[in-house]
């Protein structure tokens, strides 16, 4: 109760014009956990609270908690024929994907025709033809514990490692983040058709994942530049990607190859490696059966909480290293990270005190419900592709010279 409370998390979860709501499971303590084992791991270099960097985003961009939708807008709770579903509309491709969904053609207002959809049709059938059509959505459905929260590894020091990120948005950022805190040199890399649609957002919250990294972008159509992207994945300690294999494979980078050769490979998707559905921090989090529940029916849990408590996950598994030294694939499923966390007490509403104050009782007495808050973001954030030519020159490769990179 205490770790929820704190976290910022419960303000941002229940009805827009109803109370902040306690949320079940243990996300939060599990962040804290993380956290703390990060700050063993590195010495104490990295001290930060885990359960805040849940509802850190919400600082920055003034969401808030709004019940079935999502504090970004962009994600919806909606009942099916046989329960609830989540589904995301944040991409401009979505709407036409949702008419896909339907049959039907849809205007820039898509939920009306899509909720009526929903209620004639069961879950499963979302399921399947959301996969199919690379939707971001699925039935809400309890969880069962999948992934532990902490990795049962040696932690190792990244002081000094080049971490190699492909990743986007906020889980695989953070991953890279926390690194850098702890000593790695992190270098960022995006393709001209698809760079971090994140730069889009809110510019702090940007500056704080991504400050005093490097830019690096290439172009996988390019022989040259696939050649370049081979010779970084080749070159780094770390690499952290959140794409399905089958993207990657398409660049020439297949992860078991290069973890055959030392490399750590941090691998983030919203259900595994196996699974050819994607996702996003809402969505995911409430298919894996995170949600807070009242009489009208299911309400998200804060803020794509899907996606910091990933990145916290994938930190500690990055900063983990079997005991022979050998390279390491991490399969981080989204849903399973959350799906550990359900365990514990069911929604919770706190109470009030005369003051407006919303309260809720701990083993240890009463806890105030916090609000979120922000870090101070520090570095300067790269411009799109400012350190390409010098990454690619401290490995040994040119573009250009496809030849001079590691075939």
């Amino acid at each position: 109760m205490r770790d929820w409370a704190e976290s910022g998390i419960a303000a941002l979860t229940g009805r827009p014009a109803g109370p902040p709501v306690i949320p079940p499971g243990s996300a939060a303590s599990a962040a804290r956990e993380l956290s703390a084992w990060i700050a063993k791991a590195t010495n104490g270099r990295v001290r930060l609270d885990g359960a805040h960097l849940l509802s850190e985003r919400a600082a920055f961009t003034g969401h808030r908690r709004a019940g079935a939708t999502s504090p970004g807008g962009s994600c919806r709770l909606l009942p099916t024929a046989d329960g609830w579903a989540a589904v995301s509309c944040a991409r401009p491709d979505d709407p036409s994907l949702l008419g896909a969904l339907i049959s039907e053609v849809v205007d820039d207002d898509p939920w009306p025709a899509v909720a009526a959809w929903l209620r004639a049709h069961p879950g499963a059938e979302l399921a399947e033809r959301a996969e199919m059509l690379g939707l971001a959505a699925g039935p809400v459905s309890p969880g069962t514990s999948q992934q532990p929260p902490v990795p049962a590894a040696t932690p190792r020091s990244v002081d000094g490692l080049l971490v190699v990120d492909f990743s986007a948005l906020w889980a695989g950022p953070l991953c890279a983040h926390l690194l850098g805190l702890s000593g790695a040199r992190v270098v960022k890399v995006e393709t001209p058709s698809r760079p971090d649609g994140a730069r889009r957002g809110n510019a702090e919250f940007y500056r704080l994942l991504h400050g005093g990294h490097e830019s690096v972008v290439l172009d996988p159509t390019r022989d040259d530049d696939r050649a370049a992207l081979r010779s970084l994945a080749a070159a780094a300690d770390i690499v952290i990607e959140a794409s399905r294999p089958r993207a990657l494979r398409g660049f020439g980078l297949a992860a078991e190859e290069f973890v055959s050769k030392g490399t750590t490979w941090v691998s983030i998707t919203a259900h595994g490696r196996a699974s050819n559905r994607i996702g996003f921090g809402d969505d995911v989090a409430a298919s894996a059966g995170l949600v807070a529940v009242d009489d009208e029916g299911p309400m998200f849990v804060g803020d794509a909480i899907a996606d910091p408590l990933t990145g916290l996950t994938a930190a500690a598994a990055a900063m983990s290293s079997p005991d022979d030294g050998a390279g390491q694939l991490w399969d981080i499923s989204m849903s399973g990270v959350v799906a550990a966390t359900l365990t514990g007490h069911a929604t919770v509403e706190p109470h009030r005190d005369d003051r407006g104050r919303w309260f809720v009782d701990a083993d240890d007495g009463a806890v105030e419900v916090a609000t979120p808050r922000p870090r101070t973001p520090a570095g300067v954030v790269a411009e799109s592709g400012r350190d390409t030519d010098i990454v690619l020159g401290d490995i040994g490769c040119r573009r250009g010279h496809a030849r001079r990179c590691t075939p």
